[in-house]
């Protein structure tokens, strides 16, 4: 337009016409924020079909080259992901896992019918010690969930006091019998999971007694004492925060450190028929975008109830389980939930950050679902074969961002990416300032058609330009296969200011992380 208008001066013509302003996104780097919690960027390891056996776990005996019985390429992969922490065993998985029969000589462990995910025999291979191996090489925290559903108060404390006592005591000696000396760190740990549904079919009622009584025997050093996360609710119901945090007081003998969150993302919004992880049409991509942005509300909206209840923001909204979710194709186990992950998911991951960046102050931690081979996974297998997925990339665009101080964002004139009877603003964006020191600015075009131009305006700094890195592609579904594993990957983007003036051309459905210089 800049371009058109002069040349129809020129040749003597007039023409009507309204001139479309760029999107304006203002960062003022003088004000910081909540810090973004580096756990919002977590990890999800449950017991789910390939999840785990054959994703990740190969056996220290595999011929796969491995480190106590964990793929060396699979954890090299994750390492560079910066994880700063894994939540294990499960999901509904939890609720039905009892720890003893994960310890001790794994040829004497028992088998168990994995009555939640395909009715496959688990083997309990991997257990306390492999898991604290993994997140130990990982250089992340750990996140254990208890088995509410089908344990005791009983179990729950035992396992704890089996995991992080330095005592002498039977539990601790076993532990140091299985060849673990010193206590394991226990960053987390969850009382259920899904209380609402696989993990019991509670009321919120129901499940917050329990959870007081559960929580008053879980006992630990003070130097090894885990942060306790209530299971909440899913989707628009606010009635789990609202309940637990009216009516759990803490004090000298309980706990209530968060409070959990999930919701997934389905193209259709339905159980039944959920869409499919490629080859759909551009309505799935809109839906798709329209179902992940409902994320937003639901913090607000539980936020609000919490705020009501716990206005010094002491527990914190746990997103522990998010991502997409399509419906399974191939020749797996429909229990298993492998899919394909395109550039839709690298998109969906980015905007999702945003808003979790957005909701600092309460959202301390979110977990996708899951790491590999399940749902919208960060690395797929195949035998000895591994691709990093569009999803990978975006959190590894993102690491800057752990840990990193919020700063305040404001966007005008954003455009209304628009199909049929939806619309959606067509960018999305969030910033900080790192631990290094950099601002950073992250920006989305969830369009998938068309190109923005992005002004950034930085009150407080001097803007030289900008660099990073950019994660697009041609088609909507273009994802990475065994055969062809970097059909999509990041490419380099920099742009330099003019005049004082920074603007930033996003293509059509992009994820773009930059540093400002």
């Amino acid at each position: 337009m800049r371009v058109i208008k002069p040349l129809i001066a020129a040749l003597g013509l007039s023409l009507s016409f309204t001139v479309m302003a760029d999107t304006q996104v203002s960062v003022d780097t003088t004000k910081p924020g909540p810090v973004i919690n580096k756990n919002i960027y977590g990890q999800f390891a449950e017991h789910l079909g390939r999840g785990i056996y054959e994703g990740i776990w190969v056996g220290p005996k595999s011929k796969t080259p491995n480190t106590k019985g964990w793929r060396n390429d699979v954890v090299g992969a994750l390492k560079d992901l910066q994880v700063p922490l894994v939540r294990w065993p499960g999901g509904c998985f939890a609720d039905e896992y009892h720890w003893r029969e994960g310890i001790g000589p794994r040829d004497k462990r028992p088998a168990r019918v994995n009555t939640n995910w395909g009715g496959v025999i688990e083997d309990n291979a991997v257990g306390t010690h492999e898991f604290f191996d993994l997140v130990e090489m990982l250089g992340a925290e750990a996140y254990v969930n208890g088995n509410l559903g089908t344990g005791t108060p009983q179990e729950m404390a035992e396992w704890l006091e089996y995991m992080t006592s330095d005592s002498k005591s039977t539990l601790a000696e076993l532990r140091r019998k299985n060849g673990r000396d010193k206590p394991f760190r226990v960053h987390y740990f969850a009382i259920g999971n899904e209380a609402w549904g696989c993990g019991g079919n509670m009321t919120p009622e129901f499940y917050t007694h329990l959870y007081k009584q559960y929580a008053s025997f879980l006992k630990t050093p003070k130097d090894n004492t885990p942060v306790l996360i209530a299971s909440g609710g899913h989707t628009d119901d606010t009635s789990w925060a609202d309940h637990l945090t009216a009516n759990v007081k803490p004090n000298w003998a309980l706990r209530m450190d968060a409070v959990s969150f999930h919701y997934y993302t389905l193209p259709t919004g339905d159980w039944t028929v959920k869409g499919a992880a490629l080859k759909f049409p551009e309505a799935e991509w809109m839906s798709t975008m329209v179902n992940t942005l409902k994320m937003d509300g639901f913090i607000i909206n539980n936020k609000k109830v919490m705020d009501k209840n716990d206005p010094e923001k002491k527990v914190g909204f746990y997103v522990d389980e998010w991502g997409t979710w399509y419906d399974v194709t191939g020749d797996d186990d429909p229990g298993f939930l492998y899919q394909q992950n395109s550039l839709r998911d690298a998109i969906v991951a980015g905007l999702n950050f945003n808003i979790f960046h957005k909701h600092a102050d309460r959202v301390h931690m979110s977990i996708i679902a899951q790491m590999v081979n399940v749902l919208q996974a960060m690395i797929l297998t195949e035998k000895d074969k591994m691709i990093l997925t569009p999803t990978y990339h975006v959190f590894k665009m993102y690491v800057p961002f752990q840990d990193a101080t919020s700063l305040p964002i404001e966007l005008k004139n954003v455009p209304q990416y628009t199909l049929g009877n939806a619309s959606i603003p067509a960018v999305s964006a969030t910033a900080a300032r790192a631990k290094d020191g950099k601002v950073y600015i992250a920006l989305v075009n969830a369009n998938p058609n068309k190109a923005e131009t992005v002004d950034i305006n930085l009150a407080g700094i001097t803007v030289n330009g900008v660099s990073g890195q950019i994660l697009t592609a041609a088609a909507m579904d273009a994802h990475n296969t065994f055969a062809a594993p970097e059909t999509i990957k990041p490419a380099a983007y920099s742009a330099k200011a003019k005049n004082g003036k920074l603007a930033l051309e996003i293509p059509a459905k992009a994820v773009v992380v930059v540093a400002v210089e």
